[in-house]
């Protein structure tokens, strides 16, 4: 069995509130849980309105089918035209990480 996480640091565009960070936040942890079957969750930065944390992960019996999950992820998230991906932090665990 392996695991691969993934905590992107963002920067939210023109947001001058925590309820339009939400606007902002929640479309993106939707899509990656629908699209690519990720346990998602905005993790931290919740009471600063222009920066998020999220985080998620994956479990998969194949260590290259969890790359490919945790590659698509991440182009993603860096190609919505809203946020600015400061960072991202990978993290494998398994019997070979």
């Amino acid at each position: 069995m392996y695991v691969g996480t993934l905590s992107f640091d963002l920067l939210l565009g023109d947001v001058r509130s925590l309820k339009e960070k939400r606007s902002v936040v929640r479309p993106i942890v939707a899509e990656l849980h629908r699209k690519y079957a990720v346990s998602v969750a905005e993790v931290g930065e919740q009471d600063l309105y222009r920066r998020a944390e999220i985080g998620l992960a994956v479990v998969s019996g194949d260590p290259g089918h969890l790359t490919d999950v945790l590659d698509r992820c991440e182009r993603m998230v860096a190609a919505r035209p809203e946020v600015e991906l400061l960072s991202v932090r990978r993290r494998f665990h398994g019997d070979d990480a």
